[in-house]
This record gives structure tokens, C-alpha cells and sequence, in this order.
């Protein structure tokens, strides 16, 4: 299963209006070339500006079609098939993990030594030179290179499969990756090639698997598992059993999250510790089994904050709910002083993620 639009080019001629049928690409290298210098044309998400590194980049014993760089520091592995490719069903998967986990780990230098041919061509003498080249502000040279050895470290990459076809093997793979984890973000796009009254017209789509839905009740298998109910009931309950001193900040992110819920911004799930009285409050997004935020009570209130998801549902929020909550936004930070202006732009990325 995956979201995807039946769309195409429609061309009026004098019976009414034609549906063009794509042309497809001559080879693979066609394609390549294209997103090579066009990586703009891609529909990713979150929009970063994205950067091309390298082409044919030895990574391990393999050589990946496209490495590139975002702005904000991410890492991206490009992997491009034609759909008549065999390997387009599942071995450009295990290509790009390879590849991932491969760079896993290395250093922002080593990366930049890996890349270093690709940067002289394409006229840069310096990775940040190259990254200065797609942003109209000044680059922190410190903040970017710290940015890029965390995401390394951590193995936070994008990648990136394009094709001129999504054949619904690798959808269904896709979908699974997106669904086991939230260190990577994967954009799967199909762009199809036209030709309109002898000009050729190119008609990228992001195709968005969809992923399985985890049941929210699930059978308890030991006294320590943990058990979900859905709505926000039981982290009600569990704020009267807490500390006096620890009710009214617990009220107040749960009367947050409840005004979430009514405009319908999100669905709430309570997760229960049984081997430790551990409530935690999920606001999950629509689409997905995650939120951007956790609220916990746990010997006391704090949040918990899910960089990957903001990354992809929210990114032009996280600078600002970085500075308001005082910490760089990882992937499970948190913080136990909440602002109402926090909340405010917390609301507002809902919002976002929403859209």
C-alpha cells in the first residue's frame, strides 16, 4: 500500500484532452545525469536544500551513484534505478544500507576526503565552500561541521531511491525501513519523462509508502511490558498519584495535549511501565505511529523531543523549538522547564506536521 496520486500530462487537442504516456529514459545514466545536475528537481521531504557531493563514490566496495550533503548538515545517499533494473526491486536496498553503514561513523574530514575529486570539479575548493554555494546566509563553519559529525556519528542519513517507476516490492521495503526506524529519513521518487509538441517535460512525484499501523492494544507477554491505552485517561489517573508539587505542570502539558487532540492535530496514547510506574503521553501524528514530542511522568514532568520526526514533518520548526527549549534537538533530548512560548511553537509544528 503507499499515498500516491494517478497523475500525468494532459495535452488539449481537438477532440477534447490527452493523457501523453511517458517516454522513459534511454538508460540509467540518463537519469543520473539528470538528478546530477538538477537535484533541486526532487520532491524530498521536509524541501532541504540539497547539495551533490560526489558521483560514483567508493563507499566500502561498492560505489554509490550520488552522495550529497543538506544544509543542515544530513547526509544524503542517492541510488537511482530504472524500474526494468532487477536490482530495483530489492538489492538497491541492501546497495544503499551498505553504503549508510558505511559512512556510519566517520568524520565530517574523512568524509571530506572521500569527496574531494567531486568538490574540485564542481569548482569548490572546500566542503563548506560547496554548502556556502546553495545558502544565501552566512554559514557557521563550526555549527555546520559539528552538525555533520553528529549526524554521522549517530547514522542519521537521507536516502534517497529514484526510479522512473516505484515497483511495489521496493515500496513495501520502504515502508518497512520508515516504519523500524526514525534515524533515517527515506524519500522514494519516480520521475517520468514526456514528450510535449517535441519539448521534453520531466514530471517528478514523491511516493509515499504507507506504513502498517501498530496496534495501540497489545497483549501483555510479561509483568514488565509495557502496555498502551489509547486516549490520555490512565496519564490523567496517574497525575493524582504524583508528587503534590509535580500536578500542575503535569495539568498543564495534559490540558496542551488535549487542545491538540480537539483540533485534531493529533491522536493521544498513553504508554504504561508496569516493572516501574513510568506514564509516558504520546501525541502521535494522523499518518503515523510517532510524535513530535513525548510527555513523561516519571518521578516528576519532562519532555522528549524527536529530532528525525521534525526533520520530517516539521523542519522549518526546529531552530526555533531548539532555542526556545535550550538544547540542540536530538533524538530523545529533554527538558524539564517548559515555556508557554515552547508550547506555542510546539502547537505550531503540530500544525505543520499536519499540513
Amino acid at each position: 500500500m503507499c499515498h500516491v496520486t494517478t497523475s500525468g500530462l494532459w495535452t488539449e487537442v481537438d477532440e477534447g484532452w490527452r493523457l501523453n504516456q511517458s517516454g522513459g529514459f534511454p538508460d540509467e545514466a540518463a537519469l543520473h545525469d539528470l538528478i546530477e545536475q538538477t537535484p533541486e528537481m526532487l520532491p524530498l521531504a521536509g524541501a532541504p536544500r540539497l547539495l551533490i557531493l560526489g558521483r560514483e563514490v567508493q563507499l566500502g566496495s561498492g560505489y554509490a551513484d550520488l552522495v550529497g550533503v543538506e544544509a543542515s548538515g544530513r547526509p544524503v545517499i542517492i541510488e537511482i534505478k530504472l524500474a526494468r533494473n532487477s536490482e530495483a526491486r530489492r538489492a538497491v536496498v541492501s546497495q544503499i544500507l551498505a553504503y549508510a553503514a558505511h559512512l556510519h561513523g566517520v568524520t565530517a574530514e574523512q568524509l571530506e576526503r572521500r569527496v574531494r575529486e567531486g568538490l574540485r570539479q564542481r569548482g569548490h575548493a572546500t566542503l563548506l565552500d560547496a554548502v556556502q554555494s546553495i545558502q544565501e546566509e552566512e554559514v557557521d563553519a563550526g555549527n555546520f561541521t559539528t552538525a555533520l559529525d553528529e549526524h554521522l556519528r549517530e547514522g542519521r542519513f537521507r536516502l534517497v531511491f529514484v526510479l522512473d517507476d516505484a515497483p511495489p516490492e521496493l515500496m513495501t521495503l520502504v515502508a518497512y525501513l520508515e516504519h523500524v526506524t526514525d534515524e533515517l529519513v527515506i524519500d522514494l521518487v519516480a520521475v517520468k519523462s514526456f514528450d510535449v509538441g517535441g519539448t521534453s517535460v520531466l514530471l517528478p512525484q514523491r511516493v509515499t509508502p504507507q506504513r502498517h499501523e501498530v496496534t495501540i492494544e497489545r497483549t501483555r507477554r510479561t509483568e514488565n511490558a509495557v502496555r498502551y491505552h489509547k486516549g490520555s485517561e490512565e496519564f490523567e489517573i496517574s497525575i493524582g498519584d504524583s508528587a503534590p508539587e509535580h500536578r500542575d505542570p503535569l495539568e498543564r502539558l495534559l490540558k496542551w495535549a488535549l487542545e491538540l487532540e480537539r483540533r485534531d492535530l493529533a491522536r493521544l496514547v498513553t504508554s504504561e511501565g508496569k516493572g516501574r510506574r513510568r506514564f509516558v503521553l504520546g501525541p502521535l501524528l494522523h499518518d503515523e505511529s510517532v510524535g513530535l514530542v513525548s510527555i513523561w511522568n516519571d518521578a516528576g514532568p519532562y519532555m522528549a523531543f524527536w529530532r528525525s520526526v521534525f526533520e520530517r514533518k516539521a523542519p522549518d520548526c526546529i531552530e526555533r523549538v531548539a532555542e526556545l527549549a535550550g538544547l540542540s534537538l536530538g533524538q530523545g533530548n529533554c527538558i524539564r522547564e517548559i515555556s508557554d512560548e515552547l508550547l506555542d511553537a510546539l502547537t505550531h509544528a503540530y500544525e505543520q506536521a499536519a499540513a
